[in-house]
């Protein structure tokens, strides 16, 4: 079986081609042989059913004994001009009243009686291939019995001509499999040719040449599918190399600046004796760079958990209301401190994970307070939408006030790292991953997130399909 596994499609096709096209010429092969033995069979009938009427006609014309010892004369004359053909007659007491010289006819057909019945074939003892019919013929006598009349014709030049034949057709069905093999081999290699192309412009893919594409055009139809698909690949893993490549370079970058800061600080205070206040103020910087690093870590192990489906979401009762009032408390201080002013609107209970919204909540509510200047307002709306087909979901939208962010940046905002300001990358207001963490959250309960830009404002809506089992 993994021979057959491991046969290339050339080879089948053009095994497939050969004995399909050997299999159609032997059913042709056969139906002209029957053809020819069947229009031989209908020439013989035709003379022995003409002998047998004649020999019928000799018999009614013997009126008594005279010319019933006359009969085997006047069949010699008959079967003149007929160069093999034979005839013998049986009496009706069982006696053989004549018979053809150097032809031993069957038994079973001599002995047959009644009417002519199908046609037999025999040899001779002198290997002589026959075929005969036998008949009832009456006499002219008065109340005597039929006679019986048994005509055979040499079929010897049939046979020789049939298996001649027969030779012939088997050479030529070989020869016609060996052409037809070679025929299907090309015609395979050549149907083929385009996917040996496709193989070897897939061949010069590599890393560092992930643009390239396969011509669709230069395809068959039957292909273009496939190389539409293999398009697809390349493009979806050119997108995932290059956003990982970036991912690489900004994960290097986030985690340069804190380890940079680590070291200076750290060989400053060491370049010189300082006072123990000295060194503990030095440690609590080095104790935030180091809490830097911890949540970076602990978002970036977050993410690759919830990329290979490693994160179950729990399942718990509650209103999305009630997870913005918390966290509404939680940063009305850093709200008021900013001149922002908060408001809350709607209810969306469901089943899901608590923990894990109230953070996705929390990072949209933190990067809003971020954005929002002083005298903005931001409005969480949680609400239930009902579609078509009957689906539930349940919907949180955090509207805040502030500059629009450009259309170009709305598709890369859930990105890793990725800032809509490049200067705030070494502010130190966060490492570029709460957006990202949320849409993780979000698609890990089956939802997603979206991002869009209003008049004087940005838009950020979750939405979470709403379990059956929650009533709703």
């Amino acid at each position: 079986m993994l021979l057959v596994r491991r046969q290339s499609l050339t080879l089948r096709l053009t095994l497939l081609f050969a004995a399909a096209s050997t299999v159609l010429l032997l059913i042709l092969g056969q139906i002209v042989v029957r053809s020819v033995e069947g229009h031989f069979e209908e020439q013989d009938m035709a003379e022995l059913g003409g002998k047998l009427e004649l020999t019928r006609h000799l018999l009614e014309r013997v009126r008594s004994a005279d010319e019933w010892d006359g009969l085997p004369q006047r069949l010699d004359d008959a079967l003149i001009g007929h160069h093999g053909m034979a005839i013998a007659v049986r009496g009706p007491d069982g006696r053989m009243l004549f018979a053809a010289h150097g032809v031993s006819f069957t038994p079973p057909l001599i002995e047959r009686a009644g009417p002519a019945g199908q046609p037999q074939v025999w040899r001779s003892d002198d290997n002589v291939d026959f075929r005969g019919i036998v008949g009832e013929a009456r006499t002219g006598m008065a109340n005597a019995p039929p006679a019986f009349v048994a005509v055979a014709i040499d079929i010897s030049h049939h046979r020789s001509f049939m298996d001649a034949f027969m030779r012939t057709l088997w050479l030529v069905v070989l020869a016609a499999s060996l052409a037809t093999g070679l025929l299907g081999w090309f015609v395979a290699r050549r149907g083929l040719a385009p996917l040996r192309d496709m193989r070897r412009k897939a061949g010069e893919v590599s890393a560092q040449r992930l643009d390239q594409r396969l011509s669709v055009e230069a395809v068959p139809v039957e292909l273009a599918e496939l190389a539409e698909s293999l398009n697809d690949m390349l493009a979806r893993l050119e997108e995932s190399f290059r956003r990982l490549s970036d991912f690489s370079s900004d994960l290097a970058h986030e985690l340069r600046t804190p380890v940079s800061n680590l070291m200076t600080q750290t060989q400053v205070a060491l370049s010189r004796s300082r006072t123990a206040e000295a060194y503990r103020d030095v440690l609590e910087s080095n104790a935030e760079e180091f809490e830097r690093l911890s949540r970076m870590i602990s978002d970036m192990l977050f993410l690759a958990k919830a990329d290979n489906g490693l994160i179950v979401p729990g399942r718990e009762s509650f209103d999305l209301a009630d997870e913005v009032a918390a966290l509404f408390d939680f940063y009305g201080a850093l709200a008021e401190e900013n001149g922002v002013s908060l408001r809350q609107a709607g209810s969306a209970p469901l089943v899901a994970d608590r923990l894990m919204l109230r953070r996705a909540i929390g990072n949209l509510l933190s990067n809003a307070l971020r954005y929002t200047p002083a005298g903005g307002e931001i409005v969480a709306t949680a609400r239930l939408v009902h579609d078509d087909s009957g689906a539930t979901t349940a919907r949180l939208s955090i509207e805040n006030t502030g500059e629009p962010i450009p259309p170009a940046h709305l598709a890369r905002l859930f990105d890793r790292f990725y800032r809509v300001d490049a200067a705030r990358r070494s502010s130190g207001d966060g490492a570029g991953l709460g957006l990202a963490i949320t849409r993780s959250i979000a698609r890990a309960h089956g939802g997603d997130i979206e991002g869009r830009a209003g008049v004087q404002s940005n838009v950020f809506e979750m939405w979470i399909p709403v379990s059956k089992s929650s009533g709703q």
